[in-house]
């Protein structure tokens, strides 16, 4: 939310004398058209020596300055609608929905409705205010084309309870991932601080200052002709593309990941022009968020679920098994 503003017009001289308030005031400010002058004077955040200006057709005094207050921009309120949600889990406290690529988790610009987010408050009716107006019950997230499993809170003291564990790295998070090439060694950690990229402001980066601790643990599940992987990932920590990044740093990018791509393609002159479109050109990262472990924050009892492979992610491994 944006802090507010205050406009102070010059001393009124003699020419705008009994001259109407909006009329001078959109002559001084270019940058705020007259009718929104006219709503800010109607609210009362138009001011001459603290007296409120409680009119348009107010005439200005020479001598005088004005004020204009430009009050901070209110975030919209999601719209409850009525989207299917892939429930895994629901009580009184939480609920764990199961992802599909191609959703975002809450609105943002750019995806300011159809979110996760506006599913749920059609589904729950209530959640956890701790989030703010775009971000009820909103403890952790994904990205839009990672599909996968979520926690959500339902009232405040849940989402106090699971963001403590989310700081305290003790909730167990296991994402699958589809990778060209194989990983060397085929099994390890990943231990690199994670900051935004000083070279591209849309990407995060394995930093050497000013970035945060980030640790993956992986484990390579299948290989595929070296030529592509399936890996294992436990995150200990939990930082905006951590696998994207951390596998790209070990040579590996995700198939279809276009924002950490490189130059990473299947060129095989063995598999068909057709496969290696397929495989070169899948249409989101191939990652998977498939299992969530956490103990419920009112029955302290440890919780844990597990998602199958959405159908394209299961298509990507079996067309990778034929080649």
């Amino acid at each position: 939310m944006s802090d507010a503003i205050i406009y102070t017009t010059p001393m009124v001289n003699k020419d705008y004398k009994g001259k109407r308030i909006d009329k001078f005031l959109s002559d001084c400010f270019a940058d705020i058209s007259r009718s929104q002058i006219q709503r800010l004077i109607d609210q009362g955040n138009v001011s001459c020596d603290d007296d409120t200006i409680g009119s348009n057709a107010y005439k200005i005094k020479e001598g005088d300055v004005y004020q204009i207050l430009i009050p901070p921009m209110a975030d919209a309120e999601p719209e409850p609608e009525n989207i299917p949600l892939d429930v895994v889990y629901e009580d009184d406290h939480l609920i764990v929905v199961n992802k599909p690529a191609g959703m975002t988790v809450h609105p943002a610009p750019g995806s300011p409705n159809h979110t996760l987010v506006n599913a749920l408050l059609y589904h729950c009716k209530d959640l956890s205010g701790i989030g703010g107006v775009k971000r009820p019950g909103i403890v952790h997230r994904i990205d839009k084309d990672t599909s996968g499993l979520l926690v959500v809170a339902k009232n405040d003291f849940a989402h106090k309870s699971l963001c403590e564990q989310f700081a305290e790295h003790s909730i167990e998070r296991t994402y699958y991932a589809v990778v060209f090439g194989v990983p060397e060694p085929i099994k390890g950690s990943i231990n690199a601080d994670i900051g935004r990229s000083p070279y591209d402001r849309k990407k995060m980066a394995v930093v050497q200052k000013n970035g945060k601790h980030a640790v993956t643990h992986y484990e390579t599940i299948e290989i595929f002709k070296n030529l592509a992987s399936l890996v294992k990932c436990n995150l200990e920590t939990g930082r905006t593309h951590q696998i994207r990044v951390h596998m790209s740093r070990l040579g590996c990018n995700l198939i279809g990941d276009q924002l950490y791509v490189k130059s990473k393609k299947i060129t095989d002159k063995s598999i068909s022009t057709e496969k290696k479109e397929f495989f070169n050109h899948f249409p989101r990262q191939a990652l998977h968020a498939k299992s969530l472990g956490f103990v419920h924050p009112a029955t302290q009892t440890f919780m844990s679920f597990s998602s199958d492979f959405p159908e394209d992610f299961q298509n990507l491994i079996n067309q990778l098994r034929l080649i």
